[in-house]
């Protein structure tokens, strides 16, 4: 029985290595209710509603799997367009998105990507 417990702490300690991704909810009127895609090797795995507040940006955070080679591409598609980012685990364990308008009124969606949790405050 022991066996088997310390068997289960192994593996649900090393057996799953995700991805932890924050979307940014938007400070900006003109994105509420903008939908993000999210695909993860061409794959889609999520559908994200952005909230605009006028406060200040809550984040909504999900987990996506990991291969074992930890290499992925995350992909996030808005109206019109997909934007595309090499993403390596562990050294890219955390990733924060962010999207805004730019002064020509076209959308953006950038991405922070580090190894430590992010100080969301």
């Amino acid at each position: 029985m022991k066996k088997l417990l310390i068997l289960l702490i192994l593996l649900s300690a090393f057996g799953c290595k995700k991805y932890v991704v924050s979307f940014e909810q938007p400070t900006n009127m003109k994105l509420d209710n903008l939908k993000l895609e999210v695909f993860l090797d061409k794959t889609k795995v999520q559908d994200i509603n952005l909230k605009a507040t006028d406060e200040m940006p809550t984040y909504e955070t999900a987990k996506f799997s990991i291969s074992d080679d930890g290499k992925h591409v995350i992909q996030i598609k808005t109206k019109d367009t997909t934007f595309s980012y090499d993403i390596k685990y562990p050294e890219e364990k955390y990733i924060k998105v962010t999207a805004h308008l730019q002064s020509n009124g076209k959308l953006y969606v950038g991405i922070q990507k580090q190894n430590y949790k992010f100080r969301f405050q």
